[in-house]
C-alpha cells in the first residue's frame, strides 16, 4: 500500500525538534510580539499538516519561526514556500572545504529558499569533527607565474583583523564587505594558486570570515544561513588545523540551537566540542553555553557543575595564545550567563543579584551585549512581579538595541511583551509596549 507521504510543515517540525504544541506555542508567542492574540493550538497545526491552508497572518508567523524573512514567502504559494529539509549536512573532508562555503555563499540570495537541517545532523557532524584528524590536500602541481603570494594572504587577514574590531554601533554599516571578503577567499582556495605555506591561513581566515558572516545572519533572524556559514566555517577551520576555532563553530551552532529553544541539541553539540577544545578560555565559554542548555532542560546538578568549570577555567592558559574569538569572554559575561541559568531553574533572587553584578562589570564598549544583559535583568524583574523595573530595563534595551542596529536583542523584546499583559497600568509599561508597536 502506497503511505502518504508528509506535509512539507511536519517535515520542517521534525527537523527543528519541535512537537505540535511547541509549534504552537513558538507561533503564538510570535504573534504576542506583535502585539495580537493567536489561537494556534496542537489540533490547529495538525489540520495544517492534513491539508488545510493556514491563514495569511499564520504563515507569516510560521515564516518567522523557521527562520525565513517575511519579504521571501508568498501565502498564495502555500506550502512550497517552506523550506526543504536536508537530512546531512556536507561531510568533514578536505575535498569538502569549498563546497562547504559555496553551500553558504548562494545564501546571500535571500530569496533562495534554504533548507532545515536537523538538530541530529548538527550533533552527527560534531561527532565526526571530534573524531576526525584532517588529511593534508595534495598540492603537487607547480605554482603558476601570477601566484598568491604573502603580501595578499597578509592584506586579507589585516583588513579583516580591523573590521573586526569595529563596534558593533558602526559594523552595521559594513557587513557587505564581509561578504566580499569571504567570496575572494574561497576563490583563492579554490583555484589553488598559492604555495602551501600559506594553506593553512587561508582556511582559518575562511574560517574566521564564515563566522563573523554567521553571527551577522543569526542577529538578523536567517537562522538558515547562518547555519550553513558557521557549518562552512567549521570545513575550513579543520582544514586549518584549528582546533579551538572548530570547537568555536560548534559552540555557535549550539548557542543558535538554543537560541531556537532546542537545548538537547545544543548540549549534544557542545559534549562533542569539548572533547578537542585546547585552551582554557575557550573551554570555560563552551562549558558556559552547556550550562545555558542544561538549565533548560531542567538537569540543576550538570548546570552547576557546567558553571563551576567555566568559573574556574575563565582567567588561566596563556593570554598570549587565547583565541581572537572568546577573548572578550570575562566575569560579567560569566555573572549574566550563570544568572540566566538560575533563571530557568527557578532561582530568581540569586539569578537576579548575579545579572546586576554582571551589568554593573560589563564595559562600556559591549553595547549589544549590554542589550542582551538588560532584556535578561526585565525579564527576572518579571518573574519577581516587579513591572516597574522590568519595563525601565526592557525600554532602555530596545533604545540601545535599535540604535546599534542589532535585531536580536530587539525582539528579546519583544519576546518579553506577553508577560507585561497583567501590568498594564504600572508605571512605564505603556510606554514600552507603545515602543515595541
Amino acid at each position: 500500500m502506497h503511505m502518504r507521504e508528509r506535509h512539507p510543515l511536519a517535515l520542517v517540525r521534525a527537523a527543528l525538534g519541535m512537537s505540535g504544541d511547541q509549534l504552537a506555542k513558538a507561533i503564538r508567542a510570535a504573534a504576542e510580539g506583535d502585539g495580537l492574540r493567536s489561537g494556534v493550538d496542537r489540533q490547529r497545526v495538525h489540520k495544517w499538516e492534513q491539508g488545510v491552508r493556514p491563514s495569511d497572518d499564520s504563515q507569516r508567523y510560521i515564516a518567522q519561526v523557521v527562520g525565513i524573512p517575511p519579504d521571501d514567502i508568498d501565502p498564495d504559494e502555500w506550502p512550497k514556500w517552506l523550506p526543504a529539509v536536508d537530512s546531512g549536512v556536507v561531510p568533514l573532508g578536505h575535498a569538502h572545504t569549498v563546497i562547504a562555503l559555496r553551500e553558504a555563499l548562494r545564501t546571500m540570495n535571500r530569496r533562495a529558499l534554504l533548507s532545515v537541517i536537523p538538530g541530529s545532523a548538527l550533533v552527527a557532524l560534531a561527532s565526526s569533527w571530534a573524531g576526525t584528524e584532517p588529511v593534508a590536500h595534495a598540492h603537487e602541481q607547480p605554482l603558476p607565474d601570477n601566484a598568491v603570494g604573502e603580501d595578499v594572504v597578509a592584506l586579507l587577514e589585516d583588513t579583516t583583523a580591523r573590521l573586526n574590531a569595529l563596534a558593533t554601533e558602526q559594523r552595521q554599516h559594513i557587513a557587505p564587505l564581509f561578504d566580499a571578503h569571504l567570496v575572494r577567499v574561497t576563490e583563492l582556495i579554490d583555484e589553488c594558486r598559492y604555495p602551501r605555506a600559506l594553506e593553512a591561513r587561508l582556511h582559518r581566515l575562511a574560517a574566521s570570515l564564515s563566522q563573523t558572516v554567521a553571527w551577522i545572519r543569526f542577529d538578523h533572524g536567517e537562522h538558515g544561513a547562518a547555519t550553513r556559514y558557521w557549518i562552512a566555517g567549521l570545513h575550513n577551520a579543520h582544514a586549518g588545523k584549528d582546533r579551538d576555532m572548530g570547537a568555536a563553530l560548534l559552540s555557535d551552532l549550539a548557542y543558535q540551537a538554543s537560541w531556537r529553544n532546542d537545548p538537547a541539541t545544543a548540549a549534544g553539540i557542545l559534549q562533542k566540542a569539548l572533547k578537542r577544545t585546547t585552551h582554557p578560555a575557550a573551554s570555560s565559554l563552551l562549558h558556559l553555553r552547556l550550562a545555558r542548555a542544561q538549565a533548560a532542560l531542567g538537569e540543576r546538578r550538570a548546570t552547576l557543575s557546567s558553571l563551576t568549570t567555566a568559573e574556574r577555567l575563565l582567567g588561566t592558559g596563556d593570554p598570549g595564545d587565547m583565541p581572537a574569538w572568546c577573548s572578550w569572554l570575562s566575569p560579567a559575561d560569566l555573572a549574566v550567563d550563570s544568572g540566566r541559568c538560575l533563571l530557568d531553574l527557578g532561582d530568581i533572587t540569586r539569578a537576579q543579584a548575579l545579572i546586576a553584578e554582571g551589568q554593573a562589570l560589563l564595559p562600556p564598549t559591549r553595547d549589544k551585549t549590554r542589550g542582551i544583559f538588560l532584556a535578561y535583568r526585565a525579564q527576572g524583574h518579571l518573574s519577581r512581579r516587579e513591572p516597574d523595573a522590568a519595563a525601565a530595563d526592557a525600554l532602555e534595551a530596545l533604545q540601545l538595541a535599535k540604535r546599534i542596529g542589532a535585531p536580536r536583542c530587539v525582539q528579546l523584546v519583544h519576546d518579553l511583551v506577553p508577560a507585561f499583559a497583567p501590568y498594564r497600568k504600572a508605571r512605564g509599561v505603556s510606554e514600552l509596549l507603545h515602543a515595541v508597536r
